[in-house]
């Protein structure tokens, strides 16, 4: 991930895989211009496929390998056979009509971790999010956007829910901003029935949702929404997406990462506690 941040679809092996050539390269003490000249390509190519910034080309990969000095037959082919893997498109490739590359990394992410935290100062996180509440966001973001678009946005969003289901599931740790919850969204029966919703997932023992008060004061991520993946991979270090009006940026440095986690953590101590999120949450659905 160059300079801290990359964008593209790059899917969690393929960062994987990445590293793994570079410490190949590394080992064999060969430059990223040494190994370009090697396959005919330049050094920058080089960069961006340890960087997981372009798909992996088998033929590439596998020259790369014995240039690295891996002879043995049966380690080739397995490296190989996990470039494919990589190279396969995701399950979200048939929303591709309706989905930015951006959000195409961050959906791969989303499925290959094995803990989700995130804070949400604006809306409900997508994978919470209700059908209706889900339509009512997005036509309101997209005024200008088709009838069929909105509902193939919504189909790829209630798609990504189906990872909360899974037989193993992702920690998904949420921390909403109260304003989530008071900022009305559609007809007041959307709200009520998504906060229901967030209800029965704070009932789930792979969800922890905590919600942030107004009474808490400033608090360490009042400048925008962010997620932190972690992966069951040891070879793969957090990821931190910070989200904007046109896109994202992903962050994978640790000090950059350190930072998200951290405010994370602040965030967790500041905001009331796991067990107070369904009376908070069954208080404000009274009122509405």
């Amino acid at each position: 991930m160059a300079g801290g941040q990359t964008s593209g679809a790059a899917t969690a092996l393929r960062v994987v895989l990445g590293r793994r050539l570079q410490d190949l390269r590394e080992a064999a003490g060969l430059s990223f211009e040494e190994a370009g000249r090697a396959l005919d390509v330049t050094h920058a190519t080089i960069r961006r496929m340890e960087k997981a910034q372009v798909g992996l080309k088998v033929p590439y990969i596998e020259k790369l390998l014995r240039i690295y000095g891996v002879s043995e037959q049966e380690e080739i082919d397995t490296f190989l056979a996990l470039v494919r893997e990589a190279n396969r498109p995701g399950w979200w490739h048939r929303y591709r009509d309706v989905l930015p590359e951006w959000f195409s990394a961050f959906v791969s992410l989303e499925a290959e971790a094995d803990q989700i935290r995130a804070y949400e100062p604006h809306y409900v996180p997508g994978l919470l999010q209700t059908e209706a509440y889900a339509t009512t966001v997005l036509r309101s973001g997209m005024p200008h956007a088709p009838a069929t678009e909105i509902e193939r946005l919504v189909a790829l969003r209630l798609a990504r829910q189906d990872i909360l289901g899974r037989p193993q599931p992702p920690l998904l740790w949420i921390v909403m901003d109260e304003t989530v919850l008071r900022r009305p969204i559609g007809h007041p029966n959307v709200m009520r029935g998504q906060i229901t919703r967030l209800i029965e997932a704070a009932a789930s023992p792979n969800i922890r949702l905590q919600i942030m008060p107004f009474s808490a004061g400033p608090h360490p991520a009042m400048y925008g929404p962010f997620h932190l993946f972690r992966f069951p991979v040891p070879e793969l270090s957090d990821i931190a997406c910070a989200e904007n009006l046109v896109g994202a940026a992903y962050f994978d440095q640790r000090d950059d990462v350190s930072a998200f986690r951290e405010a994370l953590d602040r965030m967790c101590a500041q905001a009331a506690p796991v067990h107070r999120t369904e009376a908070i949450l069954s208080g404000i659905r009274k009122e509405i």
